[in-house]
């Protein structure tokens, strides 16, 4: 092995860590390697930031923004709505719409958009079925990534193999449906699976039943009415120092004359208002005996419903953070949510944890659900905001103009025949639709830019330099010639094996798109050694970055549905391993019928 190699290997081990530790975000870890690779003299200036006008690259933002379009259009709730038509009350019938559902949008539309657009869907139905949530939402999420491979844009893994495909392996690039074949098989296997045992192996949660029992909020709330004798009396909100030294929040002032007031820093307490109050059960008895206020109740677990009525308007609901949030990371303090939506946050379950304590201080994650509360126009306010994905129904006051419905399906219905027919190259198809929808109205220009996931344009663009520094220096011929030598004696399929079952483990806790990057010169590489056609292990190796099964951090599909379906990290491995293994007994069987070995 040369110095360059040792190098190559350094920083792509670097890489790997940094993936692996969650330390710093996925595109942060791609440019730092695109920038490392560029800085050791390994790559040219040109080739160090070729990722970023590579066609791949323009392919997977234009999709984006075709998705933004049919979303704005309402096509995709339409595919919701009739999915709660037809889902009857029985279970099998909603898992198997469901899988379907999400396998169909996924082939054209990003795989964790079509989960965000489904997900309220899937919630209604399930609770109007009486059948667990908890039953439906991985198999959604799994049946968005296994979906995206029944097209060439149905993930950005599908695109970025196929240029890798073409650049480095000198053949003819994919069509847009040659994808199909083994998508349908892996998607189709899927489906029965979780119908015959995966469903089986899911947590059947009690129904979710009032917000307020979920989030166990009986033992976190009472109602405290000020006397006369209070030292509250006359005090503003922020002087009263009650978070400081109680650890509570005041959600609710109810005022003497029956108004319904919002708790900001300026109210002013007077002697008879009732302040619903949230914090520990020792801190609220505390607080009423200290504070000389009268304990009227703690309120019953359908408590906040009845208040709804009782209280003029107020009500509960629950969000997720959005995929392109911008809340992300910072807390609620940060961003001053109360004012900025006229909702106080109650609680927030994380990863099947309750957090309840010092809320304000808490970095917001993406996947976090938040039980918020306030009035009624400031909840279904909530269904036009970008950052919040409101979980009680679909979003059927968001922003929607099905007037341009056909409009949408034609420009659609262009990109695949541009495609299919080979007119246009996929990369000039794309770009051409996405532009299509700003030029006749679909999206101005502003939601088209919103539209675009810029984390991971970055990812892909920043890793495929990646690939030419390992192909440049011959690494990836070093790599093959390892796996070759120890799987080629059991024949080619084997070596097919190995590297699928090797990029599904590394799939599980790394970006699908960097492993693809990483792994697809190394198949190239093995194929050209064992003389046998690159298309067979290219597309083993699409189907297994599709395979985040057994770990929530695999993919974001997986992450939206966490919450929502009360999963722990157990319950993605328990219902995963079986699948992911399933599936690569499926594929080793069938690809080579599909894609011969041999040319």
């Amino acid at each position: 092995m040369t110095a360059d190699n040792w190098l190559v290997l350094g920083i792509l081990a670097g890489a790997l860590l940094l993936f692996l530790s969650e330390r710093l975000r996925v595109d942060v870890v791609s440019l730092l390697t695109m920038a490392a690779l560029g800085l050791s003299g390994l790559l040219t200036p040109q080739e160090t930031f070729s990722g970023f006008s590579n066609p791949a690259v323009i392919t997977v933002a234009a999709i984006f923004v075709v998705s933004g379009g049919i979303v704005r259009s309402g096509l995709a709730d339409r595919v919701a709505r009739a999915m709660t038509r037809l889902a009857g009350d029985s279970e099998i019938r909603l898992l198997l719409l469901t899988m379907l559902a999400a396998g169909g949008m996924s082939a054209f539309m990003n795989n964790v958009g079509a989960v965000a657009i489904l997900l309220p869907a899937v919630m209604r139905v399930a609770s109007q079925a009486e059948v667990s949530p908890s039953r439906l939402l991985i198999p959604l999420a799994w049946a968005s990534l296994l979906g995206g491979n029944m097209t060439l844009i149905g993930s950005p893994p599908n695109i970025l193999a196929n240029s890798i495909l073409e650049d480095y392996a000198g053949v003819a690039p994919l069509g847009f449906f040659d994808f199909l074949p083994m998508g349908a098989i892996v998607l189709g296997t899927a489906i029965l699976y979780m119908l015959l045992v995966g469903r089986r192996i899911l947590p059947a949660q009690k129904g979710r039943g009032a917000l307020s029992a979920v989030y166990h909020l009986d033992d976190f709330l009472a109602e405290l009415r000020i006397t006369p004798e209070s030292p509250l009396v006359g005090k503003l909100v922020v002087e009263s120092g009650l978070g400081r030294r109680y650890d509570v929040q005041i959600l609710h002032i109810y005022a003497a004359d029956g108004h319904t007031l919002f708790a900001s820093p300026g109210r002013r307490l007077f002697a008879g208002d009732t302040l619903l109050v949230q914090g520990a059960p020792y801190e609220l008895t505390r607080l009423a005996r200290e504070a000389r206020l009268t304990m009227l109740t703690r309120p019953p677990v359908d408590d906040l419903e009845k208040t709804r009525a009782r209280r003029g308007g107020l009500g509960v609901a629950e969000v997720l953070l959005s995929p392109k949030s911008t809340l992300q990371g910072k807390t609620l303090r940060e961003v001053d949510f109360r004012t900025r939506y006229g909702l106080t946050v109650m609680g927030i379950r994380r990863e099947g944890d309750l957090l309840v304590h010092n809320l304000a201080e808490e970095p917001l994650r993406f996947g976090d659900a938040l039980l918020v509360e306030g009035l009624d126009s400031r909840l279904r306010a909530l269904r036009q905001d970008r950052d919040l994905l409101l979980l009680d129904e679909l979003n059927k006051d968001a922003p929607r103009d099905s007037r341009k419905a056909p409009l949408v399906l034609a420009i659609v219905a262009f990109i695949l025949l541009s495609a299919v027919t080979e007119w246009l190259h996929i990369a000039v198809a794309m770009t051409a639709g996405a532009l299509a929808m700003v030029l006749s109205g679909v999206l101005d220009m502003d939601e088209a830019i919103a539209s675009l996931d810029w984390k991971s344009i970055f990812l892909v663009g920043g890793m495929l330099p990646m690939g030419i520094a390992m192909q440049k220096t011959g690494t990836a011929s070093l790599l093959a010639q390892q796996v070759t030598a120890l799987m080629g004696g059991w024949g080619p399929m084997a070596v097919v094996m190995g590297l699928y079952a090797l990029s599904v483990v590394l799939t599980t806790g790394m970006s699908n798109a960097a492993v693809l990057v990483l792994m697809a010169p190394i198949a190239l590489d093995a194929a050209r050694s064992l003389g046998a056609s690159p298309y067979p292990f290219i597309v083993a190796i699409v189907l297994a970055v599709s395979s985040a099964f057994m770990l929530p951090i695999g993919h974001q599909s997986n992450v939206i549905v966490m919450g929502p379906g009360e999963y722990r990290f157990s319950d993605y491995f328990r219902a995963g391993w079986g699948l992911s293994l399933l599936l690569m007994l499926v594929v080793t069987l069938t690809l080579p019928l599909v894609w011969p070995l041999f040319p």
